[in-house]
């Protein structure tokens, strides 16, 4: 397979061979020619000999693709498709393309005699495997440090399928004349654009390819708040965020840092935008949350390196295009800093976001001493029946 960017490490041939017996195996067969195929932080194309990736790390990985048109029908490429998968060391997982569904079919591996007989062929094997991109697992484990295994498998969709594009189905499949015809009529022209986005059918992402993220409430205030409970709670959102982590991670909070990651490399690696919207919410949450601050003292001081690094590796232009849109990501980290600087700070917490802070002003050239608009009005939804004279 030809590499997309830099050439592999340079490696000694001892390393090399009890890599290649300790390391997992991925042998994939009949993918297409041209083919992108990463696996974590690496893309490749696949060429005529590619039969699959050896030499892998024990541990979670993020294999990816994306079918590719030959050339004489256009070469477009096709939305890219995730698995996260789990290796042990030795093993070896073995998947067939589907040309049909141009996606990869793991069936395979549950055929125990199919994979005896890979095993025992895979020295015959060696010379079409591509070796892991060791260059890059320095990076990969820094983006996944906080991300187990059991995390990546409860948030994943069910059909295991990170997908860039979500699959959606009609949400009535109107398969009878009588349900037809209720539907508005397609047989004149629309008046007005909201006309026509009426006349579309209403969809739904298809049963099991939806990603389980922790769901955020809503409403930041337990109910029946009062009036200053509530602004008190739009202003710290530390009761969404315990909601939050006693629904989805009670037994272990800092599971909450793993979900931030899985969200970030959907994003920056499946490119998935559904990534990208639920890392902010999660970044919201925590950045903003001033009382659980001085109360997960862990929790915090993980955030830090988990955006420490995954800010490293945010191209440049990305903050401009993305990022940035509504200052984002310096409003929210300028809460952060102004909430870990308060008295009731663990005293090493308050030190290492003092460091943090200094990092990304120097590297970002971000301004995060300027004033906040203390006059800015505060939006404040009261509760049902309530009402302000």
């Amino acid at each position: 397979m030809a590499s997309s960017s830099s050439s592999s490490v340079d490696m000694d041939p001892d390393v090399a061979r009890r890599l290649f017996e300790e390391g997992a195996t991925l042998v994939l067969l009949g993918v297409p020619q041209g083919t992108e195929i990463g696996i974590d932080c690496k893309s490749w194309q696949v060429g005529p000999r590619f039969r699959g990736v050896k030499m892998i790390p024990p541990g979670l990985h993020f294999l990816n693709y994306c079918s590719v048109n030959r050339p004489n029908c256009g070469g477009e490429v096709g939305p890219k498709t995730g698995v996260f998968l789990s290796l042990k060391a030795r093993d070896v997982l073995l998947a067939n393309w589907d040309p049909k569904e141009e996606d990869l079919d793991f069936s395979a591996s549950q055929n125990e005699e199919e994979l005896s007989r890979i095993r025992a062929n895979l020295q015959d094997l060696d010379p079409y495997l591509g070796p892991y991109p060791y260059e890059v697992m320095r990076k990969w484990v820094s983006l996944t440090d906080r991300l187990s295994d059991e995390v990546a498998i409860s948030l994943q969709p069910l059909s295991g399928r990170v997908c860039a594009y979500s699959d959606v189905v009609p949400e009535t499949q109107y398969r009878h004349t009588k349900d037809r015809a209720d539907q508005p009529r397609n047989d004149t022209a629309c008046q007005t654009m909201r006309e026509g986005l009426d006349r579309l059918p209403k969809m739904k992402e298809r049963e099991g390819t939806q990603l389980r993220f922790s769901v955020i409430p809503e409403k930041t205030y337990p109910p029946g708040a009062t009036p200053a409970q509530i602004t008190q709670c739009s202003m710290d959102l530390t009761y969404a965020l315990e909601t939050v982590l006693e629904k989805n991670h009670q037994q272990k909070p800092l599971n909450l840092l793993g979900e931030l990651q899985f969200a970030f490399v959907c994003f920056l690696i499946g490119n998935v935008y559904e990534g990208f919207e639920h890392w902010k919410r999660l970044l919201t949450l925590l950045c903003r949350s001033e009382v659980a601050m001085q109360k997960h003292k862990e929790l915090y001081l993980g955030l830090i390196a988990v955006l420490y690094h995954q800010l490293g590796e945010i191209p440049p232009d990305f903050f401009v295009d993305i990022v940035s849109q509504n200052n984002f990501l310096t409003t929210t980290l300028q809460d952060f800093f102004q909430f870990a600087s308060g008295p009731g700070v663990d005293a090493a917490l308050r030190k290492r976001a003092e460091k943090f802070k200094a990092h990304l002003t120097k590297k970002f050239s971000w301004d995060f001493d300027v004033d906040l608009d203390d006059c800015a009005p505060v939006v404040v939804e009261l509760p049902e029946g309530v009402t302000v004279d």
